[in-house]
């Protein structure tokens, strides 16, 4: 079940006001504005509060400050990540809106959570980030990989694609081929929208011919793109799922998309496996952010402009995470300590 059930308390009574009206249509665009893996971790979270919510005799609709802030306090008992309980406060108030009612106020909880944090960094427990992607170690990866094979092609091209747009894993997982424009120069892509493209705006990446053939974006998204044509698949997904058999498939068991569209999650999954193969250092720290954190870091390494980094990369102007990525990059290399004469 992936969207949130909101039970316990009497329907609201439809207005018969037809300027209080939403058609179908409109009220399928409301509910598909939030992406899909975002509803389906909503609905997990608004699950589990309820359960908690009967187990410990609390009303969750409508949920009181405190309840709230006790709910949060059992969650940082379990040892959930910050993120984590902040998600699901996120989705108790979406439930709240979701029936007409205010959401709880968050003070108390928010308090309590501020303390979990210091409690997590007392306990040694860092907030965890993805390993950036050099591109020493993207050379060592797609040497593992056997492009002769389906799967190899793919996950080929969907690293090296994948780093020189420092793409995030959904953007890379909803590339179709349409998508896609060879030129003389190289490969345009258009990331048709994005986790900060809230109006659907859309950009247009220039990916030019680099020297190194292995790790070229445009020949490998080429060389994937000519195996596809050859199985008949000129439309559609970019990046598919493959088989236990080396096989292109669809859904399995009626999970995912009938076209064999992969998911975010599976573009991690690739490339934590493909770490693992080359024997790169904290290999199971590497994740599908991994590129676009690699790209930031190593685009900064060799001195390009920021503001293009950030533009390529479909980062905002001024973006506090992209300045997060090269203050990681410049720990060392800019260090404040750097010939000072200790």
């Amino acid at each position: 079940m992936n969207e949130i059930e909101v039970r316990g308390r009497p329907q609201p009574v439809t207005s018969l006001d037809p300027d209080e009206q939403l058609s179908e249509t409109a009220r399928r665009r409301i509910h598909e504005s939030v992406p899909a893996s975002t509803r389906r971790a909503y609905a997990g979270d608004w699950r589990r509060f309820t359960l908690w919510c009967t187990d410990n005799q609390r009303s969750h609709l409508p949920a009181t400050a405190a309840t709230l802030a006790e709910y949060v306090s059992h969650l940082a008992d379990q040892g959930k990540a910050a993120s984590t309980i902040e998600r699901a406060m996120a989705a108790i108030a979406v439930a709240h809106s979701s029936a007409d009612l205010a959401a709880p106020h968050t003070r108390p909880a928010r308090a309590v959570l501020r303390r979990h944090r210091a409690e997590l960094a007392d306990g040694g427990r860092a907030v965890r980030k993805a390993k950036a992607l050099t591109v020493t170690a993207l050379r060592a990866m797609v040497d593992t990989l056997d492009v002769a094979t389906l799967a190899g092609a793919r996950d080929r091209a969907l690293i090296v694609v994948g780093f020189a747009l420092g793409a995030r894993r959904s953007e890379l997982a909803a590339l179709n081929i349409a998508d896609l424009t060879f030129t003389d120069d190289g490969l345009q892509v258009t990331i048709r929208r994005s986790k900060t493209d809230k109006d659907s705006l859309g950009r247009a990446t220039a990916l030019p011919y680099t020297s190194r053939p292995a790790t070229c974006p445009v020949r490998n998204m080429q060389a994937w793109l000519d195996t596809l044509a050859t199985l008949g698949e000129t439309s559609g997904p970019v990046f598919r799922r493959i088989d236990r058999h080396g096989n292109l498939g669809r859904a399995p068991h009626g999970r995912g998309e009938a076209n064999g569209r992969i998911t975010g999650q599976a573009v991690a999954i690739i490339v934590r496996r493909t770490a693992l193969r080359a024997g790169l250092d904290a290999a199971s720290a590497f994740s599908g952010h991994s590129l676009r954190r690699g790209f930031a870091t190593e685009t900064h390494r060799r001195g390009k402009n920021p503001l293009r980094i950030a533009r390529h990369g479909g980062w905002k102007d001024g973006s506090a995470t992209l300045a997060g990525y090269i203050e990681d990059a410049d720990q060392w290399e800019d260090n404040a300590l750097t010939d000072v004469g200790l």
